[in-house]
């Protein structure tokens, strides 16, 4: 009688792991795509997925969802090991109702998602739907709020991570707006609020759905992804790779990776950031010297490309950096560069990675169009969450500090633990040019020869107040550096400031000019 049964209950479980079926499977593969259960596979370490509530099944009795057969409620959840880390893992499937989200189907996402919190492991959602199951009416948008409510409350808590692997539309699109991190597939993944069609009718604008909201466009545009790649292989592999750098929840320290490193000086840092602050460099490239191995995973590459943020270890341990980038517009700060290093940091400072900023700025960009995009309040953002952030916080001032950017990109009045500087960085109200013409006017312009008169008077602040010495001298810089050794400061710096606590006024929270 038991073989019976257990029989029966083998029977119902290949009719879950199958899906919608070989016809549908199929038709997924021709699309180019994996299916649920072959990107759990991928992502995951090999064998260690278990399944969670595999054969719940839908409770609407309307419109003829009584006889609509669904396995496991086209959604696959469980958990399994990343590294041999524990992770918990959501996987909607497409083979089964287009994967759209009913009742019972965000029940069970939000059920991993508790566990996950519980536990203290991060939580992975392979997102491939059509959106609401319009059949159940709206406690199918009803089930989206308990899956954006836990996305907010466990925002901090355990990392989020949403991987677009097919069409997110509507309603959808805001469980991973809330996640920490969204990667997305070149071809196959879209998100938008509205589609093509409902745009056409409304506005009589024509667009594709890859144009409107490809992997292209909310990476390099939008800004609302973080990271993208080719193939559905290629994302999962790059999740993996970011877990890497994490912990597994705000309780845990950041994950040293054991190895033997090497801090000997290195002279092709001087080759690498001209002193003449006119000409341009790849700070990318200076990052690739000062991380392990050169590994260094960007965050956000194609969007706001004056500014660089992303992972790297020192010596195994793991570290934000945040930088300008003098490739574009000078490394001038503007509205997204500002939003997207706020939020990096406050990232960071959720699940206690130390902050590395590597300064050359020029200031926040000026013009009509961002003072009315709102600069100030965008540029507030990089104040508030440096100031906020209570993990290690260390500053390289590269080249130029001009300005208000300076006291934004992490300097000692808004909490830099420490702060270094190169012997030839500029740090200043402005920058020696501009400081002339406007403190020098009147004497350049009534001199016999205004050219060389300005040029000196550019020198003579350069000398004066264009340099290192002059902040250092004031406690604003504590130390001046070789270029060649900056591998072996920070890292004797993430060393010195491991255990560092920091308290903050007992409050419900801060308000950020969003």
């Amino acid at each position: 009688m038991m073989e019976e049964k257990i029989y029966e209950l083998q029977d119902r479980r290949r009719k879950v792991e199958l899906g919608g079926g070989d016809k549908r499977i199929l038709q997924q593969h021709e699309k180019g795509k994996l299916t649920a259960r072959e990107r759990i596979d991928l992502l995951l370490d090999s064998g260690t997925f278990r399944e969670i509530n595999p054969f719940a099944a839908t409770r609407s009795q309307y419109l003829g969802m009584d006889s609509v057969d669904a396995p496991g409620e086209g959604v696959v959840t469980g958990y399994g090991k990343i590294d041999g880390r524990t992770v918990y893992v959501f996987a909607q499937d497409f083979t089964v109702f287009g994967g759209a989200l009913g009742e019972v189907h965000a029940q069970k996402i939000a059920r991993i998602m508790d566990l996950a919190a519980k536990n203290g492991a991060p939580i992975i959602g392979l997102n491939d739907s059509g959106g609401a199951r319009i059949q159940e009416g709206v406690v199918s948008l009803d089930g989206y709020g308990h899956i954006f409510y836990r996305n907010s409350i466990y925002s901090g808590v355990i990392p989020q991570i949403s991987v677009i692997m097919g069409p997110c539309a509507g309603g959808a699109v805001y469980s991973p707006a809330i996640t920490d991190f969204i990667f997305m597939v070149e071809g196959t993944s879209q998100m938008f609020i509205t589609g093509p069609k409902v745009i056409e009718t409304v506005t009589g604008e024509k667009i594709t759905s890859e144009n409107l909201g490809g992997a292209r466009v909310q990476e390099g545009v939008s800004g609302v992804a973080h990271f993208t790649a080719k193939s559905e292989e290629d994302v999962l592999r790059d999740v993996r790779r970011l877990l890497s750098f994490l912990p597994s929840s705000y309780t845990e320290e950041v994950p040293r990776k054991e190895g033997a490193y090497s801090f000997k000086a290195d002279d092709q840092l001087l080759q690498l950031v001209p002193v003449d602050g006119t000409k341009v460099y790849d700070v990318k490239d200076v990052i690739a010297r000062l991380v392990d191995d050169g590994d260094f995973m960007e965050v956000q590459p194609s969007f706001a490309r004056n500014a660089v943020v992303g992972f790297g270890r020192i010596g195994g341990y793991t570290a934000g950096f945040v930088a300008n980038q003098p490739k574009y517009l000078a490394g001038g700060l503007d509205i997204n560069s500002s939003d997207k290093i706020a939020r990096f940091i406050r990232f960071c400072d959720s699940f206690n990675i130390p902050l590395i900023t590597l300064e050359d700025v020029t200031g926040f960009i000026p013009g009509v169009k961002q003072e009315h995009g709102g600069i100030i309040r965008h540029g507030a953002k990089i104040l508030y969450a440096y100031s906020e952030a209570t993990v290690p916080k260390i500053t390289v001032i590269l080249r130029k500090a001009y300005g208000g950017a300076y006291v934004a990109m992490n300097s000692k009045a808004i909490g830099a633990d420490l702060v270094y500087a190169w012997p030839a960085s500029e740090i200043a109200v402005m920058g020696p040019e501009g400081a002339a013409n406007i403190i020098y006017a009147k004497e350049i312009a009534n001199s016999p020869d205004p050219a060389a008169t300005r040029a000196a008077r550019i020198e003579e602040y350069r000398s004066q107040f264009a340099n290192p010495y002059v902040a250092a001298g004031a406690g604003m810089v504590d130390d001046v550096i070789d270029p060649r050794e900056t591998r072996q400061k920070l890292y004797e710096a993430l060393e010195l400031l491991r255990h560092k606590h920091e308290a903050r006024p007992t409050k419900k929270h801060g308000n950020i000019p969003l």
